[in-house]
């Protein structure tokens, strides 16, 4: 009863979204006004029920209900609660639903606030949100059901990727979701402007909470996705440029991109084509990362693959939104004034400067990643990683990067360097001071040394925005760049660190005898099969000492789970303030030592670290943002109070 009444839903869902389309549609003419009310109780009542499908999807794996083949294929009774929940989306037709349902609550909470729009904008804007869902709720009803019932229930259920089973997986997708999803709603507000001819600050002012608060849940994703697969898949790495990486990587670049692109078009009326075309570049990078991840076409432990019937429907939504999206643009693109001019040393020169190799950066990544899927159709199998993207990308980066650390100091409108000389050589001073010192302490690879460089340039330059200022009434949204630009600088000097220092250690240990590895000595002090809910396995117990210091107990496995039948390596880690003893054991020796495979990394947690400390910046400048929005409006209200009264004296 409970798959029945979420399906229903569904259903009824999918109706209200072509009612939306077809209202929005009509309402751009005069004589549909009576239809044109529709629109927004549709597009509220959607989200009330696809947020209920997915409730409903929700109970079904909370109580293990093994008649639906969902659940029994990514579920078993004998999983912890948690991953019972987060089986709901750790799989294709899950996560689509969790797609279309944050979809349909945006589009909901859109239409039951959004009011600053004129509302024949505003209706073109819902009905471009409706066409997108759509495609997506004829994608889960035609071909991927997650309500489907089985003809006899299971006798028990398959169990979710032990890969999957972590905590981490069971906030990372739904923090991308997110993201894409806010990407969506950018696309839809980039359209019904297109379509209304109403590019300008209002519009972007509506549209600039959606792309702030997109960023900051793919920023967060991307960094929650990195940090789970550095300890979780046990070959030591942070980032490895996979395919599906990469689909997370390429909209967040060009939500960056597209970030700044709108401030500066609700802060100055400039940039109005530019933003539009990065409103539809941004969402087709999500639907491409969308179709990579669940056409097939990729093995990867982070993709959904699926049969090629349901990746050729994700094929023709691709081919439908981004065709029709860049049809429109061209269109109607030259329908859109230019918008104020500004000089080349500006503010708005610098970031148009830093947009451009954002933009280029995201070609070097969709390039790389597509490469090798293009030759493969031709029998020819290419690898393309590090040695392309790390050289190719700090081409564009380290320049971008530069001007990240002095543009902000530059005036809107029209500027020169010789204003900002002064901190302009203060940064120059320290990237010199760094380079300098770390060729002194040794011989560390080109790009590590100028990573070390930049981000001490850019630490320092990230503050300088504050200099005279009071920093008790500086804007929220101003320290929210500050402390993003940090962060950006904090990630940067990690992945140089642990690029440049790191040291590995890959020895066979018998019981009672160490290793080193570093400034530590990690003793092996016992091997003994461990149980857990749904896995054995076989533990190591070290006692790593830092410089001689009191040992710390790490505790590396190897798993064997039994729902499904799994090998996974658990590494383990110790945390100081200067980086990780990253261990991870191996199997047994025919003469009884185990192998052991030891990593130091200096400063690794950095990356980290840099990657909260981005999305907290986004966060400030989202709340700083909307506090003057709110006060913009209630200066308005109050002024068109007044006007009425002194109309009726």
């Amino acid at each position: 009863m409970i798959a029945e009444l979420g399906l229903a839903a569904l259903w009824l869902a999918a109706a209200l979204s072509a009612l939306q389309l077809l209202g929005g549609v009509l309402a751009q003419r005069k004589e549909a006004s009576e239809i044109a009310r529709l629109v927004r109780p549709a597009a509220i009542m959607q989200g009330v029920l696809a947020g209920f499908a997915f409730l409903m999807l929700l109970w079904l794996f909370y109580v293990t209900d093994l008649s639906v083949k969902l659940v029994a294929t990514n579920s078993h009774s004998a999983k912890p609660l948690v991953f019972k929940l987060a089986g709901a989306w750790g799989n294709h037709e899950g996560s689509m639903l969790l797609w279309v349902t944050v979809m349909a609550l945006a589009g909901g909470l859109i239409a039951l606030v959004e009011r600053r729009l004129p509302e024949k904008t505003m209706l073109a804007t819902l009905s471009a949100q409706a066409f997108v869902g759509l495609g997506f709720y004829a994608f889960l009803l035609l071909s991927s059901n997650p309500f489907e019932r089985l003809p006899q229930p299971a006798l028990e259920g398959i169990g979710l990727n032990p890969l999957l089973q972590d905590i981490g997986l069971a906030f990372h997708p739904p923090t991308l979701y997110f993201g894409y999803v806010g990407l969506s709603v950018a696309f839809s507000f980039a359209v019904g402007a297109l379509l209304t001819r109403q590019v300008n600050p209002n519009f972007a002012r509506a549209m600039r909470p959606w792309v702030l608060g997109a960023w900051i849940f793919l920023t967060l994703g991307i960094t929650a996705g990195s940090y789970w697969a550095y300890y979780e898949l046990g070959w030591g790495g942070w980032w490895f440029w996979d395919p599906v990486e990469n689909a997370s990587l390429m909209p967040w670049l060009a939500a960056t991109a597209l970030l700044h692109s709108v401030g500066v078009l609700a802060a100055r009326d400039a940039l109005r084509t530019w933003t539009i075309m990065l409103g539809v570049i941004a969402f087709s990078m999500s639907m491409l990362g969308t179709f990579l991840v669940r056409s097939g076409i990729l093995t990867s432990v982070h993709a959904f693959a699926v049969d090629p019937e349901r990746g050729s429907f994700i094929l023709v939504l691709l081919l439908l939104y981004i065709g029709g999206s860049l049809l429109l643009f061209a269109l109607r693109a030259n329908t859109v004034s230019e918008g104020e001019r500004f000089s080349v040393t500006s503010r708005e020169g610098a970031l148009v400067f830093n947009n451009v190799m954002l933009s280029a950066l995201l070609g070097i990544v969709l390039l790389g990643t597509l490469y090798p899927l293009l030759t493969e159709a031709f029998d020819v199998r290419v690898s393309v990683g590090p040695p392309y993207f790390n050289p190719v990308g700090a081409i564009f980066t380290i320049p971008m990067l530069l001007i990240m650390a002095v543009g902000p100091l530059l005036r809107w409108r029209g500027d020169s360097f010789a204003r900002i000389k002064n901190s302009v050589a203060i940064v120059a001073a320290i990237m010199l001071a760094v380079l300098a010192l770390v060729l002194i302490l040794g011989s560390y690879g080109l790009l590590p040394v100028l990573g070390l460089a930049v981000a001490a340039g850019l630490a320092v330059g990230s503050f300088l925005p504050l200099r005279g200022r009071n920093l008790m009434r500086a804007p929220l949204s101003l320290w929210g760049m500050v402390i993003a630009h940090f962060g950006i600088a904090v990630a940067l000097f990690g992945m140089a660190s642990e690029t440049a220092f790191s040291e590995e250690k890959l020895a066979a240990v018998p019981v009672g005898e160490s290793a080193q590895v570093g400034p530590w000595n990690v003793n092996l002090e016992q091997v003994a099969p461990v149980a857990g809910p749904n896995w054995t396995a076989i533990q190591g117990r070290l006692a790593a000492s830092y410089d001689g210091g009191d040992p710390v107990i790490l505790t590396p496995e190897s798993r064997n789970f039994w729902a499904p039948p799994q090998e996974t390596t658990e590494s383990t880690l110790a945390t100081r303030w200067n980086g990780q003893l990253y261990a991870v054991i191996g199997n047994q020796a025919a003469d009884g030592r185990w192998q052991l495979r030891l990593w130091w990394k200096p400063f690794v947690t950095f990356i980290w670290y840099g990657g909260i400390l981005i999305a907290l910046g986004g966060l400030l400048a989202l709340i700083g943002r909307l506090r003057t929005d709110l006060k913009r409006r209630y200066v308005k209200s109050r002024q068109a109070d007044r006007a009425k009264e002194a109309a009726a004296l």
